[in-house]
């Protein structure tokens, strides 16, 4: 009779235990009944299972608490549920999102820094976007060790920022975004461009100097090449470069900028004051892309010495003064 009793209760529990694996899977596996969308949620640091599956559910990322928590100690515990922001494509089932949760699968912001743009301008557009505070980045900004074995004579990064399309988790440290960006730029910057800057007699950071001046200038990609030329070549015969965006760069860093230049700007004494001074500037004044680089590295094989502006992107090159002061008459002085 006894024995009989004990079959009884093995078969009664194999038939719940079964009934109960059934209704778990099923509560796991089965996603929300719900409309296509993605929900953005954040786990915060040290916010425990409980309180982060009451979340799920309040937004509707799940259907129950319990198979989630159940599941959790089951197949998870004792591994943490990571903290991060994360983005879950619904439907999704329960399983998928404690896989994600535990797999730390945060959410990555896709952030994309133009070409052209100083630190400071990009400090701007990172704190307008709430990735981090502008003091914080300025700091890290200042930071020039990664740049020992480049450039020497770097006081900041400015010009090893490289511009690009970048992914980073909300809360990501100033300094990390930093020296991914520095990282793409000396990854960029290949060993063969570092041959051919040594075949020009230039540093690195002449490079730099100069692609942030082309990249300033040349808003069309196909006149980068020419655009660089008139600077090799005026470099060469030690003639002036004279580089509107240089003098527009030191009277930003015055706070005396107004919008445009003057003809008092022209004046104005300063070493990037590339109408007062002979060669380079003393610093990269933006970060160059990629194609403003490699312009620096390989002018086009042009005997240009001038250009102007014709007032819708392009500009106008001559060889000669003459020919250049006809553009900038037809070009500027007819326009004004």
């Amino acid at each position: 009779m006894a024995l009989r009793i004990i079959k009884i209760i093995v078969i009664a529990s194999l038939v719940l235990l079964l009934l109960f694996s059934t209704w778990l899977i099923f509560e796991i596996h089965i996603p929300l009944d719900s409309r296509p969308q993605q929900i953005i949620f954040e786990v915060e640091r040290g916010k425990g299972a409980e309180a982060i599956a009451r979340s799920l559910k309040e937004k509707g990322v799940i259907k129950k608490e319990w198979p989630f928590l159940l599941s959790y100690q089951l197949f998870y515990s004792p591994e943490s549920l990571k903290a991060g922001e994360y983005a879950f494509s619904l439907p999704l089932s329960t399983k998928e999102v404690l896989r994600i949760l535990s797999a730390g699968q945060i959410y990555l912001h896709p952030l994309t820094i133009p070409e052209g743009l100083t630190g400071q301008e990009i400090s701007e557009l990172l704190h307008s976007l709430d990735f981090i505070k502008e003091e914080e980045f300025l700091e890290a900004f200042s930071q020039i060790k990664a740049l020992s074995a480049w450039d020497e004579e770097a006081q900041n990064l400015e010009g090893y920022l490289f511009p690009e399309t970048y992914f980073f988790p909300k809360g990501i440290p100033a300094q990390k975004i930093i020296s991914t960006m520095v990282s793409q730029f000396q990854g960029i910057f290949r060993d063969e461009w570092k041959r051919r800057t040594q075949e020009m007699g230039f540093s690195v950071r002449e490079v730099v100097i100069l692609a942030s001046l082309i990249e300033k200038e040349a808003s069309i990609p196909e006149e980068k090449t020419i655009v660089s030329a008139v600077f090799h070549n005026r470099l060469k015969r030690g003639m002036k470069l004279d580089c509107d965006p240089t003098i527009i760069y030191v009277l930003k860093q015055e706070g005396r900028y107004e919008g445009r230049l003057r003809y008092k700007d022209l004046r104005f004494d300063s070493p990037y004051n590339t109408y007062l001074y002979p060669g380079l500037p003393p610093s990269p004044i933006c970060n160059p892309g990629r194609e403003s680089l490699q312009a620096a590295l390989y002018p086009a094989e042009e005997e240009f010495l001038y250009f102007v502006s014709k007032n819708d992107g392009s500009h106008h090159f001559s060889r000669t003064f003459k020919e250049h002061q006809r553009a900038v008459l037809l070009y500027q002085k007819r326009r004004r």
